[in-house]
């Protein structure tokens, strides 16, 4: 098998994918690396359903993917867990099943494309011989938001969606923006990974100086049956989380946009896309969508 890393060091040193324009997005061969979505296996996509209904293997993000998804549209399938193996176990694992002919589909939680992990298997696979492409899911940010019933932008409180997560192991100190976000003023700001250290998170931008009043939301397992929601703000906020007893799979909110505070009415539906004339007046409705 390549080397894993000398993989990701070939395809970062190459120039754009020759098969950019020739696929649209959840379209491909090979392979399918499939945003699986919040939890709801009603909130896979319908491409996303179909390739693991007539898949042989389905290697999955063990208990980040709701096992009622798995039952309902994999249980022909033979199931494998990524949890605890590395790449130099995964990448063999689906080569080969593929090599076999067997119709093979990496399942990762969420949408691939927010802390999915997915590239560096995905070149590693590529430098087997093995094709591979992605297929889009929800992130968790818009079924939190969906739960909360509001929107990450908002006319007059939010003009900005920042997908973040804090310091630790991973992040350190001077790479955490999430400060700098909020101190943006109109910025949703939607921590990932996050969700054991929501107190001391909250704890540094109290001691920054930033608004203990500012709102949060924390939803914990978004869309799935078991799914909470804990309000409160940056001063409160940490010790509910702490309460609960929550250590992983919640999204959090820091912003206005969080509670609905204060927007205002969009220009779209305030007739200003109706004053130009013609196909210029529906031209313009994307720009005008708050």
């Amino acid at each position: 098998m390549t080397d894993p890393q000398a993989a990701i060091d070939a395809e970062t040193a190459q120039e754009r994918d020759e098969r950019v324009g020739d696929y649209t997005a959840g379209d491909g061969e090979g392979i399918p690396f499939i945003g699986a979505g919040p939890g709801d296996p009603g909130l896979l996509t319908v491409t996303g359903r179909e390739l693991v209904e007539d898949a042989d293997l389905v290697v999955h993000a063990g208990s980040l993917v709701n096992s009622d998804l798995l039952d309902e549209f994999a249980a022909d399938a033979e199931q494998v867990t990524s949890i605890g193996k590395d790449l130099e176990e995964l990448v063999p694992l689906m080569r080969d099943a593929y090599e076999d002919g067997r119709t093979v589909v990496r399942l990762h939680s969420g949408d691939p494309a927010v802390y999915g992990a997915a590239l560096e298997q995905m070149d590693a696979l590529e430098h087997e011989g093995v094709p591979t492409y992605i297929v889009p899911g929800v992130t968790a940010a818009f079924a939190a938001s969906a739960t909360l019933r509001t929107q990450l932008t908002l006319n007059g409180v939010a003009n900005h969606v920042a997908f973040t997560r804090p310091q630790g192991k991973t992040l350190a100190p001077e790479e955490d923006h999430i400060g700098e976000f909020l101190d943006m003023g109109d910025v949703t700001t939607c921590i990932y990974l996050g969700t054991h250290a929501v107190a001391e998170t909250m704890d540094r931008l109290v001691e920054a100086g930033h608004d203990p009043d500012t709102p949060v939301a924390v939803v914990y397992h978004a869309s799935w049956p078991d799914e909470d929601i804990i309000e409160g703000t940056i001063g409160t906020v940490g010790s509910k989380v702490e309460a609960a007893g929550y250590r992983a799979s919640a999204l959090v909110l820091i912003g206005d946009a969080a509670r609905k505070v204060g927007y205002e009415r969009s220009y779209l539906y305030d007739g200003w896309a109706n004053r130009g004339s013609g196909d210029s007046a529906s031209g313009s409705e994307t720009e005008a969508d708050d």
